[in-house]
């Protein structure tokens, strides 16, 4: 993907339509943006599986990166934005519908949302963030290589779950390791199974809790109580979505909470190695920047992992989880309050 990016300017008109009220708005051009005059509108469909402030930082991205490459919102671009409300069959509504408004681009934050834009176009160029494994979802070939009208960014930074495990393993008590996930997420799954991998090189011990939805998550954080010494919570659309839930439980029992993404952590999470989701969501906004300015095709430009890992420490979440901070942490961690 091309770094440099030439700016230029071309006014636009900004919308948001409602899921419900699709029909009833200006639809987005077919086959391209629209010309007004001299002027062209590009409509870029934003479809998120749900709320939760990681996709939110990771759309914030997104758009600044738009707008850095000469596409802003209100003057040159108009964002289409709509939310599942975690149901995949208003996942697949919301991608069907940006085909018939025939949208520029469309912006697919999150596995479900992503697999659901590739199942309803195969010529709308999409990119995608926040997706955990985009080869096993059948996005991409590989990392290396493209889909035919899809790229993007991933949420999984090679190194994150085997690094979480080892400081689990090397720098708390533990010896069990309480797993809460989505089993319908396949990014989730594919995360556990990248858990198991790096738990075989240690002592620890795995115990699963599965949910179906946010109101299940909960009493799956109680399940495991007496059963997990810390909550180990990958990046799950579903419980990280209630994840106050866990937090809840976790600061009762004294059970540390580590994450697989550093938003979790300003919501009560003790520990996580993770990265922006802002930036990830920039990369990929990057990479829209490109296609729109017909600078590259979806196929030319390789998905991307997250530029950046680090460790961060939440002071407060520590004490209530029952956690004494070490002073060898200060060389390896950044800390919040």
């Amino acid at each position: 993907m091309k770094q440099a990016i030439k700016r230029f300017a071309i006014p636009v008109v900004f919308g948001v339509l409602a899921l419900s009220g699709c029909g009833g708005e200006e639809k987005a051009a077919t086959n391209g943006a629209k010309e007004d005059g001299k002027q062209k509108t590009f409509t870029i469909g934003v479809t998120q599986i749900i709320q939760h402030p990681s996709l939110d930082a990771a759309f914030n991205g997104f758009k600044k990166a738009l707008e850095d490459g000469g596409f802003k919102e209100g003057e040159n671009v108009r964002y289409n934005i709509q939310n599942a409300q975690g149901d995949m069959n208003n996942s697949q509504t919301i991608a069907n519908n940006f085909v018939s408004d025939g949208v520029d681009l469309i912006f697919a934050n999150s596995t479900p949302s992503a697999q659901s834009a590739l199942n309803a176009t195969k010529d709308i160029p999409i990119v995608f963030t926040s997706v955990t494994d985009p080869v096993g979802a059948g996005l991409v070939p590989s990392m290396d290589k493209a889909g035919e009208n899809i790229t993007g960014t991933t949420d999984s930074h090679p190194d994150a779950i085997r690094k979480t495990i080892q400081f689990i393993d090397e720098q708390t008590d533990a010896k069990t390791v309480g797993l809460i996930y989505n089993a319908g997420e396949q990014n989730s799954l594919a995360q556990i199974e990248k858990v198991k991998e790096a738990a075989k090189h240690t002592d620890l011990k795995l115990v699963e809790a599965s949910v179906s939805t946010t109101a299940e998550v909960k009493q799956a954080a109680e399940s495991l109580v007496g059963k997990a010494d810390v909550f180990y919570i990958v990046t799950d659309n579903t419980v990280v979505s209630a994840i106050e839930s866990v937090v809840s439980v976790a600061n009762e029992k004294k059970i540390p909470v580590f994450t697989g993404e550093l938003d979790s952590l300003k919501r009560g999470c003790f520990a996580a190695y993770g990265f922006d989701y802002y930036d990830i969501g920039y990369q990929a906004g990057q990479m829209a920047v490109a296609i729109l300015k017909g600078e590259a095709k979806p196929s030319e430009i390789k998905p991307e992992y997250p530029k950046k890992l680090k460790l961060v420490i939440n002071k407060q979440a520590a004490e209530k989880q029952g956690i004494k901070l070490k002073p060898e942490w200060d060389q390896m961690a950044e800390y919040i309050e």
